[in-house]
């Protein structure tokens, strides 16, 4: 029987995860090999002396954060007369009507 692993070897010509991760911290000198890798997640910045390929705590720092979605979020609202539809800004609401969404 042969069984196939995907993503079980790692390529050596890919890019290290943190460069495109949202807690790295990466700090370059004019040189080559002149690198300094650093992970901020649960804010505590550690060292990591060796690029990375794989994370529990990866997070894509092109994707918005929650709360970037929550001061872009719209609100449906329908009138008690149930007439009106329309949008509503999260900042037009009152602290009452606010829903916010719990950090993972």
């Amino acid at each position: 029987m042969r069984v196939k692993v995907r993503g079980g070897t790692v390529q050596h010509g890919d890019p290290p995860l943190c460069s495109s991760c949202r807690h790295a911290i990466i700090i370059k000198g004019s040189r080559l090999g002149e690198e300094f890798g650093g992970c901020g997640v649960r804010w505590t910045p550690r060292r990591i002396p060796f690029p990375v390929t794989s994370c529990t705590e990866y997070v894509h720092r092109a994707l918005p954060s929650i709360q970037d979605m929550e001061k872009i979020a719209w609100v449906i609202r329908v009138s008690s007369s149930g007439n009106r539809i329309g949008f509503v800004k999260a900042s037009e609401l009152t602290e009452d009507e606010r829903h916010v969404l719990e950090e993972d």
